[in-house]
């Protein structure tokens, strides 16, 4: 499906056309791999844990015990703070949640900002000049503009028979 991606022109009569003009009309194929799934997985050797007294109210306690977390992601440099227990063990908990969660939402943001990079360079700007296949149903005629090629006999482009004949005709071009 690779070479069925950019711009499609059709020309047609309308039903509701009474002078017999012909529309043209455009779209755009974008053909995207399937999306993966982004779970991740935090390494204990990516990350550093650093701990240190809590600042605030809360009494002589909270200048004792060393209960605020700061956690770093190194490769992304992304840092999560909390103090808001007087356990360690339940601040480091809560930090490495949300830490997760900032991953998983940064690691969304890169697949997503490389998904559109992907897909605008395969579809351009959707002119018409950029077409690379015109589907002409009043002359019956498929042409792709890539390699010069014109079939005609649309139906059978449309159940899948002549659509081998211009993918083998596409892999001779490349």
């Amino acid at each position: 499906m690779k070479f069925e991606s950019g711009v499609h022109r059709v020309q047609r009569i309308p039903a509701t056309e009474t002078l017999g003009r012909v529309h043209t009309s455009t779209m755009t194929v974008a053909v995207l791999p399937d999306a993966e799934n982004i779970g991740s997985t935090i390494k204990p050797s990516e990350i550093r844990i650093d701990t240190y007294r809590a600042g605030g109210k809360g009494g002589q306690h909270v200048n004792t015990t060393d209960s605020a977390i700061r956690i770093t992601h190194i490769p992304t440099g992304i840092t999560v703070s909390i103090q808001d227990d007087r356990s360690q063990h339940k601040n480091k908990a809560k930090a490495m949640k949300i830490l997760q969660a900032r991953l998983y939402e940064h690691e969304r943001q890169k697949v997503h900002e490389q998904r559109s990079k992907d897909r605008s360079s395969q579809v351009g700007t959707g002119e018409r000049s950029e077409k690379i296949r015109t589907y002409n149903f009043p002359q019956d005629r498929i042409t792709d503009h890539r390699i010069g090629l014109s079939l005609n006999n649309m139906e059978s482009m449309f159940n899948g028979e002549k659509l081998s004949e211009f993918h083998e005709a596409l892999h001779r071009h490349e």
